[in-house]
C-alpha cells in the first residue's frame, strides 16, 4: 500500500480553519520563562548587609567632597552587580533548546493537499504525515499506519524504538514508551515506516510540554555555604549594627564631630561584617571551575562545586549514563548452542546465517537502533562473503502488526523465480511462523529466558523460500525455517564499576533510575556493583506510593524501574527531604526536571541532549561516569581549602576589628583605619592572600571518608574560636608595632 494514494483520501483541515484555531490556540511552541532585569538583580545585590554598608559609606564620602575614596567604595558594587546580571542572564537556556526541539518542520494535510510548514504553525486537529526520519511536530493519534515505528528515547530514556498502530475509536491515556500504541509524542523521532496522525495537543500540552512546564517549574535553591554564610552574617550584621551606634554616639560626645563618628562607626561595621566572603567564595569556584575543566568536566554553575564535596546521594539515568546508549549484539543461538559475540573477532560460520537473515530482514539504511546493531556486526564479519546480497531486490514487505509481531521482506534474483523471505520479530511470533511443535517451543523459549534474564532484548530470525508467481496476503502463509536467536544489549560505560566502588569508599551512594523494565534494570545493577540489586520499584508502585512512604522506602531502595519524568523528580525530591545531599545525571530531555531539582545536576556532553546539559551544573564532556568521581574528589578538595581560606579570613578580621575600636576606646587616640582601608584590606588583600589556601593538595584520605554531615556547619563554634585566637595574637603584634613606631618619632600617618 502506497502512503501518498493513501493520504489522498484525507483532506485535513482548511486555511483558514487551520489560522483560526492558530489564532485561539497560539502557537505550538514553549512560552519562555520571563527574565530577571537588571533593576531586580541589582536590588537583590544590595539587600546584602555589606553592600549597603559600602553604598552607604560611599554615598557619605561623595556627600563630604571625598570622591575618590567615594567613587572607590561605589565602584565595588557595581563590579560585583555585574557579575550577578552576567550570571543570571545564563540561566533560562534550557526552555529555549526545549522549544527549539519540539518546533521542527511539519509535513500537514490542509484543504487536501501535502503542505510542509513550520512546525510551530500545526494547530490541533491537523494531519500530519509521518515520515521515516522526520521528527513528530506535536502528540496526535495514528489513524493509519504502514510499519511504523518511533524513537521515543528522548521522553522515555530507553533506545528501543516501539511500534505504532492504528486508533480503533477508543479514548486512551497512555504514556510514551508501549508497543502498539496508536499515538506519537512531540519531539520523538520516525525510525522506520510512514504513516498518518490527527494533531491532539500542541505547545505545552504535549507530553514534551509537560517536561517543559516542570523544568520551569522547578525552584533553585541556594547551596548550603550561601545559607550557612548568609547566617553567620546575619548574626554579625546585628552585632556590627550595635557596635557602629555606640561607637557613632561615643565619639560624637568625645571628640564632637558626627560626620568622624558616622564613619568611624561604619568602619568598625565594616571591620566585623566578613565583607570578602563573596570574594573568596568567587575566586575559589573560578578557579575550581578552571581545575574541573582540566578533568573534562564544564561547570555551568560554579555553586555547583561548594555542594559537589558534599554529595551523598549520585542518582543515574541508566541508557547513555551507565549504558552506551547503543545497542550491540552479543548473543546468538542457531538452535543448538550459544555463542558470545566478540568485538573484533570472528564467529563460527553456523552462525553466519543468523546475522544473514538478519540483515535482510532490516532496512537497507536503517535508523531503530537494533537493526543498525545486525547490520553493523554483519559489515564486520560476513563483508565479502556469500552471506551479503546487494544484488537482490527486496520486492515487498510485511509490515509489523498487533496480530503478527515480526516483519518480513522478500526479495528476488535474476536467473530465476525463485522468491527469499527474510523475517525477525518477538521469539513467540517467530515460533508461530515456523508452525513449532510443544516440544521445540518450549525449549527455545528456555534459551529466550536465558539471554533474557542477562538483561539482553531477543528477537528471533526465521527464512522461507517460495517458487509461485504471486505471494501470500499474510506472512503466516509462508513456510518458514527457524534460523535462530540475537541477543542484543545496551553495553555497560566502561569504568562505571570502578567508579560505583569508589562512590561507596567516598561515602556516596549511588541509586539507578531508568524507564527499562525491571529483570532488566536489576541486571544492570547487579553488573555494575550496586547495594540491593536484587530489588526495586517499578513506576506503577510509584504512581501510587505517598510521598511519606516513599521517603521511608528510598532509604534501602537503590533500583527504579519503569519510571517517567515527573517520578524521578519525585525520587530527587523525597531524598531531599531525607536531608540528602543528591547529585543527578542524566542526558535526555526526560531527565531535564530531576536534573534542575538536585543539588547537582550533571549532564552528559557528547550524547546529552542540549535540554539536559542546560538544565545542570555540571557536564560531563567525555560521557565517562569515573569523571563524576574525579569531579567529586576535586569538589572535597576545594571545599577542604575553602574552610582554610574562611579560617585565615576570619582569623584577619579580629585585628582589623581591633585596630578600628581601640584608638575610640583610647579617648583622642589618632584613627587608624578609615573605611577605605578596610575595603582595601578586605577586598583585595585578603582575598588575594587566600588563593595560596585554593591551590595546596588534597589530604590523602579524602576519598576514604564519610561527606560532611548535612547538620554539620562549615565554619563551626570550634574553628571560629581557633580563628579568633588566631587573630588575637596578631592584633597584639600589630598594636606593639604601632605604638613602637609613634614611640619611635613616626607620625601617625607613616606607622598606618
Amino acid at each position: 500500500m502506497n502512503l501518498n494514494t493513501t493520504s489522498e483520501k484525507y483532506n485535513g483541515l482548511t486555511a483558514i480553519q487551520a489560522k483560526a484555531k492558530l489564532r485561539s490556540e497560539g502557537y505550538n511552541s514553549l512560552p519562555s520563562a520571563k527574565p530577571k532585569n537588571l533593576l531586580s538583580i541589582a536590588l537583590g545585590v544590595i539587600k546584602e548587609p555589606m553592600f549597603i554598608l559600602l553604598v552607604a559609606c560611599g554615598t557619605l564620602y561623595v556627600v563630604m567632597g571625598d570622591m575618590r575614596e567615594g567613587v572607590m567604595l561605589l565602584g565595588f558594587v557595581f563590579v560585583i552587580m555585574g557579575i550577578e546580571f552576567f550570571q543570571e542572564k545564563k540561566t533560562e537556556k534550557a526552555l529555549d533548546a526545549l522549544k527549539e526541539m519540539a518546533s521542527p518542520r511539519a509535513l500537514v494535510i490542509r484543504d487536501g493537499k501535502e503542505t510542509r510548514i513550520a512546525g510551530f504553525e500545526v494547530v490541533t486537529d491537523d494531519l500530519i504525515v509521518l515520515q521515516e526520519g522526520d521528527r513528530v511536530p506535536a502528540d496526535a493519534t495514528v489513524i493509519h499506519s504502514i510499519n511504523l515505528l518511533a524513537d521515543e528515547s528522548l521522553l522515555t530514556g530507553e533506545p528501543v524504538s516501539v511500534r505504532k498502530g492504528d486508533w480503533d475509536g477508543i479514548e486512551k491515556n497512555i504514556q510514551p514508551g508501549g508497543d502498539d500504541l496508536p499515538f506519537v509524542y512531540s519531539g520523538s523521532m520516525i525510525v522506520q515506516g510512514n504513516g498518518i496522525a490527527k494533531v491532539t495537543s500542541v505547545g505545552i500540552h504535549t507530553e514534551i510540554g509537560k517536561i517543559g512546564k516542570a523544568l520551569a517549574d522547578v525552584k533553585e535553591e541556594p547551596t548550603r555555604l550561601k545559607k550557612e554564610m548568609a547566617a553567620l552574617v546575619k548574626k554579625l550584621t546585628i552585632i556590627a549594627g550595635v557596635l557602629c551606634l555606640l561607637v557613632v554616639i561615643g565619639y560624637t560626645l568625645t571628640r564632637g564631630s558626627l560626620v568622624n563618628g558616622f564613619l568611624a562607626g561604619i568602619t568598625l561595621a565594616m571591620a566585623v561584617l566578613p565583607e570578602e566572603f563573596p570574594v573568596i567564595l568567587t575566586v575559589f569556584m573560578a578557579l575550581g571551575a578552571w581545575r574541573m575543566s582540566k578533568k573534562k568536566v564544564l561547570t555551568r554553575k560554579p555553586s555547583a562545586i561548594e555542594t559537589l564535596g558534599s554529595a551523598t546521594v549520585l542518582c543515574t539515568d541508566k541508557t547513555g549514563t551507565l549504558t552506551q546508549n547503543k545497542m550491540t549484539v552479543t548473543s546468538l543461538y542457531n538452535g543448538k548452542d550459544f555463542l558470545t559475540v566478540t568485538k573484533g573477532k570472528d564467529f563460527n560460520s553456523e552462525f553466519h546465517e543468523i546475522i544473514e537473515y538478519g540483515i535482510l530482514s532490516s532496512q537497507t539504511n536503517p535508523f531503530d537502533p537494533m537493526e543498525k546493531a545486525i547490520t553493523n556486526l554483519g559489515i564486520l564479519n560476513l563483508k565479502g562473503t556469500e552471506h551479503i546480497h546487494t544484488n537482490w531486490k527486496m520486492i515487498k514487505e510485511y509490515p509489523l502488526s498487533k496480530e503478527m509481531l515480526a516483519m518480513s521482506r522478500v526479495f528476488s534474483f535474476k536467473g530465476t523465480q525463485e522468491k527469499i523471505i527474510a523475517t525477525k520479530g518477538a521469539p513467540e511470533a517467530i515460533f508461530d511462523l515456523c508452525h513449532l511443535d510443544i516440544e521445540n517451543k518450549k525449549r527455545l523459549s528456555l534459551a529466550v529466558e536465558e539471554l533474557a534474564a542477562n538483561g539482553l532484548r531477543v528477537l528471533g530470525v526465521a527464512k522461507a523460500k517460495i517458487n509461485a508467481k504471486g505471494l501470500p496476503e499474510i506472512q503466516h502463509d509462508f513456510t518458514f525455517d527457524f534460523i535462530g536467536l540475537i541477543g542484543l544489549s545496551d553495553p555497560i560505560r566502561k569504568n562505571v564499576k570502578q567508579a560505583v566502588s569508589q562512590c561507596y569508599k567516598a561515602g556516596i551512594r549511588v541509586i539507578m533510575i531508568t524507564g527499562d523494565y525491571p529483570i532488566t534494570a536489576k541486571h544492570i545493577a547487579l553488573e555494575i556493583g550496586l547495594e540491593n540489586s536484587d530489588t526495586c520499584i517499578t513506576g506503577l508502585e510509584l504512581q501510587v506510593m505517598s510521598d511519606d512512604e516513599l521517603c521511608i522506602k528510598i532509604k534501602e531502595i537503590n533500583v527504579f524501574a519503569r519510571v517517567v519524568p515527573e517520578q524521578k523528580l519525585k525520587i530527587v525530591n523525597a531524598l531531599k527531604r531525607n536531608n540528602e545531599i543528591v547529585a543527578m545525571t542524566g542526558d535526555g530531555i526526560n531527565d531535564a526536571p530531576a536534573l534542575k531539582s538536585a543539588n547537582i545536576g550533571i549532564a552528559m556532553g557528547e550524547k546529552g541532549t542540549d535540554v539536559a546539559r542546560e538544565a545542570s551544573s555540571l557536564v560531563i564532556m567525555d560521557d565517562n561516569f569515573l569523571s563524576i568521581v574525579g569531579a567529586i574528589k576535586l569538589g572535597r578538595r576545594i571545599f577542604d581549602n575553602l574552610q582554610k581560606a574562611f579560617g585565615y579570613t576570619f582569623a584577619i578580621h579580629v585585628p582589623i576589628a581591633g585596630l578600628s575600636l581601640f584608638p575610640i576606646l583610647l579617648g583622642d587616640f589618632p584613627i587608624i583605619l578609615w573605611p577605605v582601608h578596610i575595603v582595601f584590606l578586605e577586598l583585595i588583600i585578603d582575598p588575594a592572600c587566600s588563593i595560596i589556601f585554593e591551590a595546596e593538595k588534597e589530604e590523602k584520605n579524602i576519598m576514604n571518608r564519610p561527606p560532611k554531615r548535612i547538620d554539620e556547619p562549615f565554619f563551626g563554634v570550634n574553628k571560629i574560636m581557633f580563628s579568633c585566637l588566631q587573630g588575637i595574637g596578631i592584633l597584639a603584634i600589630t598594636l606593639a608595632i604601632y605604638f613602637i613606631g609613634l614611640h619611635l618619632g613616626y607620625v601617625a600617618k607613616e606607622v598606618r
